[in-house]
């Protein structure tokens, strides 16, 4: 490989999207007021999975296309082989599927559900109306897996607690995805702007509102981790500290996605729109943060703020698009 060029299979996988995983299980977590643990954990491997099996499946799929649109992608340029990257793509969904097992039946349904759809987008739906809309569930589908992995014995009950925040990171992916659609080639400013208005939306709805709390007074603290360390250090995490961390957060998060799309719209070339969709997927994180500040879980939220830097020094080496 030419001096300074990564791997083919941390380009295939798109390793600096991966960073943006765990956080939608952190925010189901949240909003389902249970606690990370193995569960979690297991879920949280099997998701990763499941998302690199459709970043290879993906390559598989569109490697027609990109020997035209994109030739320096790892397969047309053949660096890996189609039925090397086929291989990884079903490899990576059993060991996905074997971890949702190992987490127990409700995550076993909620990975399959997942699995399904990573397939079907890749091998059909992608290419349809549909597309960006199997994106979103895909996403959403993911924050639940979280929510049943806290609480299994209350799957219903749980999954029902999520969806609003499940909804919202859906809402958003559905919004990014559509603009995806037209990377390689360009679009008109239309796409990107209404992009920009989705993420104005949803900013403006995690950070302006407590699901718990109300619109007035502290969002209650539930995080176990973060009531131990209140515990142990006073004030550490005081209610009235919730409130400006998801605040904070959803300014983060909306100045991460906005801007970006706002200069796509303003001149929608390919690489406008490819920058926009990649600070798109980065913008996932601090939005988990705020649904999982506005959940009630603030330590869970400042945790996922400090991979915000580092989702942004590995995205300079590996193209999360």
């Amino acid at each position: 490989m030419p001096a300074g060029a990564s791997s083919p299979w941390l380009e295939l996988l798109r390793v600096s999207a991966l960073i943006s995983v765990p956080g939608d299980l952190l925010a189901g977590v949240a909003a389902a007021g249970g606690r990370p643990g193995c569960r979690t954990l297991l879920a949280t491997g099997s998701s990763l999975c499941l998302y690199e099996a459709g970043m290879a499946l993906n390559d598989w799929a569109d490697r027609d296309t990109d020997a035209v649109e994109r030739p320096e992608r790892p397969i047309p340029s053949g660096r890996i082989a189609p039925a090397a990257a086929l291989g990884a793509a079903a490899g990576l969904t059993a060991a996905g599927l074997a971890l949702a097992a190992a987490a127990g039946r409700p995550s076993l349904a909620t990975g399959t559900a997942l699995a399904a759809t990573v397939w079907a987008y890749d091998l059909h739906l992608k290419n349809t109306q549909a597309g960006p809309l199997a994106m979103a569930c895909a996403r959403t589908l993911d924050v639940l897996q979280g929510a049943v992995s806290a609480a299994p014995a209350r799957s219903g009950r749980t999954l029902r607690r999520a969806l609003p925040s499940a909804a919202l990171l859906g809402t958003h992916t559905l919004a990014v995805t559509t603009v995806s659609r037209r990377e390689a080639q360009g679009s008109s400013s239309a796409l990107p702007l209404a992009a920009w208005g989705v993420v104005a939306a949803v900013g403006g709805v995690v950070g302006g509102v407590s699901r718990r709390g109300g619109t007035g007074g502290d969002i209650p603290v539930t995080d176990p981790a973060t009531k131990s360390l209140a515990n142990a250090l006073p004030n550490a995490f005081p209610n009235s500290l919730t409130r400006p961390l998801a605040k904070a957060a959803a300014l983060l998060y909306a100045e991460t996605a906005a801007r970006p799309f706002f200069h796509a719209a303003l001149n929608p070339s390919p690489y406008l729109l490819q920058r926009a969709v990649g600070s798109g997927i980065r913008a996932m994180i601090p939005l988990q943060a705020a649904l999982a500040a506005r959940a009630g879980a603030p330590g869970t939220g400042a945790a996922l703020l400090a991979l915000v830097p580092a989702a942004r020094r590995l995205s300079r080496k590996v193209s999360p698009t």
